[in-house]
């Protein structure tokens, strides 16, 4: 059997409809390594002076609004054409590790927006690497350089940053790009300080040997001159008679004659 339906309950569902949209309205969800920068729309706007909403289940007020920003370390990749001290173009591959300061969330949103990143993040870093990369040659660049440029670069961008409610943590110079035709010069150049060097270690090799030996002759010199001054006949004399009579006490068959050589020295005959 048809029942008609009854004017009483419409009412009833209209009210069900507005509460299930002021429950949909009234809550928000905050994901992992993200916060959210309350809106209120009656109560003047961006709050700033407390901390952002955490990760999470929030009941909030249907005529406020939830700004959610990522928190964690996120990265931008960068390729800039930068000028050197002898204006040069050089192309520069950096990659900057950064997140917005907790704390001061509410602030970075009601102060740059939600596109921080155009707006601070990369003029930020293009300024610092123009400024950096114009102290140095493409030799410095290309050779012994690339450490301090990392860290001046890291360091001048660090300092914008801080003051726009930005942590950065890192700067990796990932590569530093030359003309071709500068490029090879260097390398040609950098080739032939290595052959100058190695031979001139070389050379000074020889030097060293050659005085070594030259020492090493004048050393043999004065001592036999030394060893000459010392054998006088008298030594000489006392020296041949002990040998002789150590020669004496020896099993073999010898002749001795004595004081038959010259200045006196004893003559040894074999049996040959």
């Amino acid at each position: 059997m048809n029942k008609e339906f009854n004017p009483r309950f419409i009412p009833i569902f209209i009210g069900i409809i507005f509460l299930l949209i002021f429950m949909y309205k009234s809550t928000t969800t905050i994901g992992s390594g993200e916060a959210g920068v309350l809106y209120k729309t009656f109560d003047g706007g961006v709050v700033t002076d407390e901390p952002p909403l955490g990760e999470g289940f929030h009941i909030v007020a249907p005529w406020n609004k939830v700004f959610i920003y990522e928190v964690r370390q996120q990265e931008l990749a960068e390729q800039m054409q930068v000028l050197s001290s002898n204006g040069l173009e050089i192309k520069l591959d950096a990659t900057a590790w950064f997140h917005p300061q907790y704390e001061n969330t509410g602030k970075l949103h009601q102060e740059k927006g939600e596109n921080y990143i155009d707006r601070v993040i990369r003029p930020a870093i293009r300024s610092a690497a123009r400024s950096v990369v114009g102290r140095y040659t493409p030799e410095q660049l290309y050779s012994t350089k690339r450490d301090a440029i990392q860290d001046e670069i890291f360091d001048e961008t660090k300092k914008i940053l801080e003051k726009q409610f930005i942590q950065l943590n890192e700067i990796l110079v990932r590569d530093v790009t030359l003309p071709s035709t500068i490029k090879t010069a260097i390398e040609t150049k950098l080739k032939q300080e290595q052959e100058s060097l190695e031979y001139e270690f070389r050379l000074i090799k020889a030097q060293k040997e050659a005085e070594r030996q030259r020492i090493d002759a004048e050393g043999k010199a004065r001592a036999n001159q030394i060893l000459s001054a010392s054998l006088t006949d008298k030594i000489l004399q006392e020296k041949g008679i002990q040998a002789t009579i150590e020669l004496s006490k020896s099993a073999n068959s010898k002749v001795i004659v004595i004081g038959s050589g010259k200045d006196g020295m004893p003559i040894i005959l074999g049996n040959q």
